[in-house]
């Protein structure tokens, strides 16, 4: 059929017109077979995270005094009922690995936003201010990347006083100079190109340059610090749980689990193995997932 016989309202693009961006970008990403692994595996976790109540077979908090230290259905003793056994007072440790999943992400999703809002605008500060502001965000920032992450992270929880909130806000302070510096730079890069001139000429004020003209066009590397800034965050988030800094029991949060367990590990492998595969695999797929976006959006990587 020829294209003057087509419907109406079927639009035939020209032979030589370029891809749309975001199937171009969804080209470049597929091309990373681990990206997609990592896609994969992140889709997995929000649907469980998203559906944990239905999913899990029983209560995550729910002690069972009959079925202590139940090993895996496919060890001897083991049952379907438990699939992958129970912890030192009943509980089931598959209900508990689904219902961490769901704390793991809003630990790593909350902390990232909270890092990323307050590290853009500190870093369009500097970027655009310069002089005394410029030299006072930046040094306070190399300051606080001077200090191991976790010592900092610590030291922090122990000025707040444990708990989750706390964990959280230790570790967005933690993560904060990253975007600082990305945004910074970024910032720098894009104020001496011709559209922000042209911008300042038709009479700009200096906010609408900083959030319209500048910010869209720095999103990209803060997207990409961002998605393994998550991973960052989870791995952080754990630590702190496991020294009793983080989330308190008997909240299911996979680094709680990894401490409630710690005196079993000769005796029942699976309570302490299963809660740190979880952490390992969740990390894993946000940094293969964060490269391929990398990647994709990087002009000169594509290049």
């Amino acid at each position: 059929m020829s294209a003057e016989n087509l419907p109406s309202h079927i639009v035939v693009a020209p032979a030589g017109a370029p891809p749309s961006p975001l199937l171009e970008f969804w080209h470049d990403f597929t091309k990373n077979a681990g990206a997609v692994a990592g896609l994969v595996v992140i889709a997995v976790l929000i649907l469980l995270a998203l559906s944990a109540d239905g999913v899990a077979p029983h209560s995550p908090v729910l002690t069972n005094n009959a079925v202590f230290l139940k090993p895996p259905f496919w060890q001897q003793g083991g049952s379907l009922s438990y699939p992958l056994g129970t912890d030192a007072i009943g509980r089931d440790i598959l209900s508990r690995l689904i219902h961490g999943a769901r704390l793991s992400l809003l630990i790593g999703i909350a902390v990232v936003t909270l890092s990323v809002i307050a590290g853009t605008i500190l870093g369009l500060v500097a970027g655009f201010f310069r002089g005394v502001t410029e030299i006072a965000i930046m040094r306070l920032m190399d300051i606080t990347l001077t200090l191991p992450s976790l010592l900092l992270a610590i030291v922090i929880v122990a000025i707040l006083g444990p708990g989750l909130m706390n964990a959280m806000l230790a570790v967005a302070i933690v993560l904060l100079p990253h975007y600082v510096r990305i945004a910074r730079a970024a910032v720098i890069t894009e104020v001496s190109k011709d559209y922000v001139i042209a911008a300042k000429v038709m009479g700009a004020g200096r906010l609408r340059l900083m959030f319209k003209e500048v910010l869209p066009n720095c999103a990209a590397p803060l997207i990409v610090q961002a998605t393994l800034g998550i991973s960052t965050a989870i791995l952080d988030a754990a630590a702190l749980g496991f020294l009793g800094l983080g989330a308190q029991p008997p909240s299911p949060e996979w680094g709680t689990m990894l401490a409630d367990a710690r005196e079993f590990v000769l005796r029942a492998w699976w309570v302490v193995t299963l809660p740190g595969l979880a952490i390992l695999v969740t990390v894993l797929a946000f940094n293969l997932f964060g490269d391929g976006l990398r990647d994709a959006l990087d002009p000169k990587l594509k290049r």
